[in-house]
């Protein structure tokens, strides 16, 4: 067996491959470093982050912060709500998606072209801000959770990809079990969900998340403090720069208010971002899977 040979580059390889690995390193950079210096601000004694920056010295690091933040009622009920709208977004999206990529993927259904061309126009034409807020008021779903989790349910683009997933499905499954006496709601509970595992857990990522970031809709149509999500509690704290009253109660000063409600904002987004980022391991070996959907042909 003949030992591996490097490959030899050109000189005009080598500048090329020398430019991308710069361009790559310094796209990584432009990700990592914002990303470090809000873990590491969040850590930071507000007075040592205003005067001083950054500093490694333990002595300049305090947990305050994280205190502050966890003590705070309006920090778990938001939590907990975007917990709980994001998985059943989540469960909804996925499940009505599935049901209508099923039968767009056959080719002999009739009304396919139809359907398709319908969806199709929804994902570059929509109603608008004020009549869709119309249609929810006369729908009484304005200040209930369903507001948010009905309307964007539904989205084209996942339904295509799912579609064209089950299409990658072989044809011989459905044949089996159809000879087994399986109809087409046993076919697609019994035999087509479990084989779907990837695009379903890449499905469900992604509304999981969308809904995660979300904070417009529920803006628009939350009016209970109890039903907003930790989104708009950021929001509060990101872009008005108004903090839950409870979070700093206790100082007097004006100025300190202001230090501290600075490093709050770092201590939130770290919270915030915890469990995507506990996520998203669960869910890798799926979604590298599920996004090579149409790569591959044949």
């Amino acid at each position: 067996m003949e030992a591996s040979r490097k490959i030899k580059y050109s000189r005009r390889d080598r500048l090329i491959l020398g430019v991308a690995n710069i361009l790559l390193g310094a796209f990584v950079l432009s990700i990592v470093i914002p990303l470090v210096y809000v873990i590491a601000a969040s850590f930071m004694d507000p007075t040592v982050l205003n005067n001083q920056g950054l500093s490694f010295n333990v002595k300049d690091w305090t947990l305050d912060a994280y205190r502050r933040v966890l003590e705070n009622g309006m920090i778990w009920r938001g939590f907990f709500n975007s917990f709980l709208y994001s998985l059943a977004f989540a469960a909804i999206s996925v499940f009505v998606t599935l049901l209508a990529a099923y039968p767009m993927s056959k080719k002999e259904f009739v009304g396919r072209n139809f359907f398709n061309v319908i969806f199709l126009i929804t994902m570059f034409f929509g109603g608008g801000m004020i009549p869709t807020f119309i249609l929810i008021n006369q729908l009484h779903m304005v200040n209930t959770i369903w507001a948010i989790l009905i309307p964007g349910a539904f989205n084209v683009w996942n339904m295509i990809l799912a579609r064209t997933y089950y299409q990658s499905v072989p044809k011989e499954l459905r044949e089996a079990s159809s000879i087994d006496g399986a109809n087409e709601i046993q076919h697609f509970f019994k035999i087509m969900l479990p084989v779907c595992k990837p695009i379903i857990a890449v499905l469900a990522l992604w509304s999981f998340v969308g809904m995660w970031n979300s904070y417009f809709d529920a803006m628009i149509y939350l009016n209970d403090a109890n039903l907003q999500p930790l989104q708009l509690v950021l929001r509060s704290i990101l872009v008005q720069n108004t903090p839950q009253p409870g979070m700093i109660a206790d100082i007097q000063s004006t100025a300190e208010m202001a230090k501290v409600a600075e490093q709050l904002k770092y201590a939130t987004i770290v919270v915030s971002s915890l469990p995507l980022v506990i996520m998203y391991p669960f869910f890798q070996k799926y979604f590298d899977k599920g996004m090579m959907i149409g790569s591959v042909k044949g």
